[in-house]
């Protein structure tokens, strides 16, 4: 049959994919950590890179079927398309990511079917930057929006910095002293090796200034050993008139139980006091520990056996009478974890954390994916212990302190200042803000392992702190591990800055990549280009609620480097395309907010992501 020369071409995808393989690749995906871009910083439901990889591809190449001329019969035309496959096959494994050999193949295919002129690649719901990252890799200019600024950074960080600085040799000292000796610093590497030189001197300088506050673990045998995380159990008085005692709420009391390293913690009660007082010890072997003291229905006090109702630890919570208590202590080991009982050291050095700022913000009205506040938890503020935000403040301040040196040692290498990233430039001051960029995000991920909703992993495959997002939601705790930032262990800056620097190291920085902020209604753009995306859940992920939790540390970070991007208290969320019940009066169906005199009025009063401020402010 004669296809009409007007009669647009088939693609690939409209007719078949390998399907089995690459929904085996993208499941694969979810056990990848180093350098995948999902380490860079969280996002919530980031689709596969493997299958965004695929659609792309097949999307572009034409079906054997639009070219009868080449692949007259059925059975050519089978054949062909079974070549195109098994390129699909090898080019959806994460092994070829970053093999040449097996991407340029793709991309000529590419060009093949777009008359050697590929269009650009849209993504106007961007989010974790999956689809404009993939376009990239396959050789495609990419361009991602966003309304929600957390994402604009993520898909900067990933496609719009890399390709401005390919190439470039790092101009830290230390790499200065060796550069002759290296010259082919492919793609993102020289910007990787700064990140990590000057995360380093982040880290360092920040040990100096708040070490202290993370002393050293005493062992049995009278020597030392780093902290990995203290794990603490929230309190609330037990309401029983005759006990009276701080009662520790804990799922359970098990800290370790891998075989052969069982270690549980035993609270011991001391009934010549008045009201009871609670301890812990720690055991080790196979033995048997308490249950645990709080579940969905309630809870019990270990002190006098008491039931406690889920209304009275609410109502203790919003009175602000919930306390904590430290249980073990969790040190690092020649062959695997300690597991120390509490001292009154670390209790007191813990005391000592006296931060001067605070996000005083007040968490989502969310009341299906934020439980905290039910239990007096109300503001950001309120997810972190005092070391905690003493941390992340320190961490946060010095990323401008790190980007005023790398400024001052790109000069002293020659590169001309120029403009900074916002501003479109390329030379010193925009190198400065881009390693500011990467640090930034390690301080937001250390924000994720550094908060009272992380918990301590027990299972015989790994001892670890868990993130506070385990899921989409900020769920309520009620004992949590307080992780070592200064330790060689997940939730450590050294862990998160490695994994960064393995992410810049595997990107393909060879095409142009764009990433705006701007609302996808309003979205003009003046070329063509393929718009391939997936939209925002309907109502299932409150994306913008749970972006503020990192909003807040990168517009500390940041507010400088991108103010039209940190312009804002919290992220923007009346525009937001998704239809929780919550944010409109429990009416799904109720319409946005209208725009009045340029500025948007918000439907909650609670909702202050729109109200412009200074960046400072």
């Amino acid at each position: 049959m004669t296809i009409p020369t007007t009669m647009p071409k088939r693609k690939l995808i409209e007719v078949a994919l390998p399907l089995e393989a690459i929904n085996k690749e993208s499941a694969r995906e979810k056990s990848i950590r180093h350098g995948h871009p999902n380490t860079l910083h969280l996002w919530w439901a980031r689709r596969p890179l493997a299958a965004c990889r695929a659609v792309l591809f097949a999307s572009l190449v034409d079906d054997p079927s639009s070219h009868p001329d080449k692949f007259p019969t059925e059975e050519a035309q089978d054949e062909e398309r079974q070549r195109l496959f098994r390129l699909i096959e090898e080019l959806v494994k994460w092994e070829n990511t970053t093999n040449e050999k097996v991407l340029n193949a793709a991309r000529a295919e590419i060009l093949k079917s777009t008359g050697g002129n590929p269009p650009p690649v849209l993504d106007p719901f961007a989010g974790g930057g999956s689809i404009p990252l993939e376009a990239q890799r396959l050789g495609l200019e990419a361009h991602a929006s966003d309304l929600n600024p957390v994402a604009v950074l993520i898909n900067k960080a990933l496609i719009e910095i890399p390709p401005k600085f390919a190439g470039r040799a790092p101009i830290n000292p230390e790499a200065q002293r060796h550069t002759i000796k290296r010259q082919d610093w492919r793609g993102a590497q020289g910007l990787a090796e700064d990140v990590r030189y000057y995360g380093k001197w982040m880290r360092d300088e920040a040990e100096k200034r708040i070490g202290h506050l993370y002393p050293k673990a005493k062992l049995p045998d009278g020597g030392e050993a780093t902290v990995i995380a203290w794990l603490w159990a929230r309190t609330v008085t037990c309401p029983n008139p005759a006990c009276g005692a701080q009662m520790p709420l804990v799922r359970s009391f098990v800290l370790s139980s891998k075989k052969g390293k069982e270690a549980y913690a035993e609270p011991v009660i001391d009934r010549e006091q008045q009201p009871p007082r609670i301890r812990f010890e720690v055991k080790s072997g196979a033995g048997a520990p308490k249950e645990g003291t709080v579940g969905r229905k309630g809870a019990y006090c270990v002190a006098c056996g008491s039931p406690v109702s889920l209304d009275h630890i609410r109502s203790e919570g919003r009175a602000g009478r919930m306390g904590a208590q430290l249980m073990a202590v969790v040190a690092e080991g020649d062959r695997g974890r300690n597991y120390l009982a509490p001292t009154q050291e670390h209790v007191y050095t813990a005391a000592e954390a006296k931060p001067e700022w605070k996000p005083e913000a007040d968490l989502p009205h969310n009341p299906r994916d934020f439980k905290t506040p039910n239990y007096g938890m109300r503001t950001f503020a309120d997810l972190f212990t005092p070391r905690q935000l003493v941390a992340l403040t320190t961490f946060s301040d010095l990323v401008q302190e790190a980007r005023d040196k790398v400024l001052q040692d790109a000069l002293e290498a020659h590169m001309p200042e120029g403009e900074g990233l916002e501003g479109g430039g390329s030379g010193a001051r925009a190198y400065a803000d881009a390693v500011a960029v990467y640090l930034a995000c390690a301080v937001d991920r250390m924000s994720e392992y550094c908060s009272t909703v992380c918990t301590w992993a027990n299972n015989p495959q790994m001892e670890i702190v868990r993130g506070t997002f385990a899921r989409q939601a900020l769920p309520m705790m009620w004992d949590y591990a307080e992780a070592n930032m200064f330790a060689s262990s997940t939730g450590s800056v050294d862990i998160l800055l490695g994994w960064i620097e393995k992410v810049l190291n595997r990107l393909n920085s060879q095409a142009k990549g764009m990433a705006q902020q701007d609302n996808a209604a309003t979205l003009h753009r003046d070329e063509t280009p393929i718009i391939s995306t997936d939209p925002p859940y309907y109502d299932n992920i409150g994306y913008a609620d749970l972006s503020d939790y990192f909003y807040i540390w990168l517009r500390r970070s940041l507010a400088n480097t991108y103010p039209s991007i940190f312009g804002t208290l919290l992220v923007p969320k009346s525009q937001e395309l998704v239809a929780t019940p919550y944010r409109f009066d429990g009416n799904k169906t109720k319409q946005p907010p209208t725009k009045v005199g340029g500025f948007e009025r918000a439907t909650e009063s609670r909702d202050t992501g729109h109200r412009p401020v200074s960046p400072l402010s």
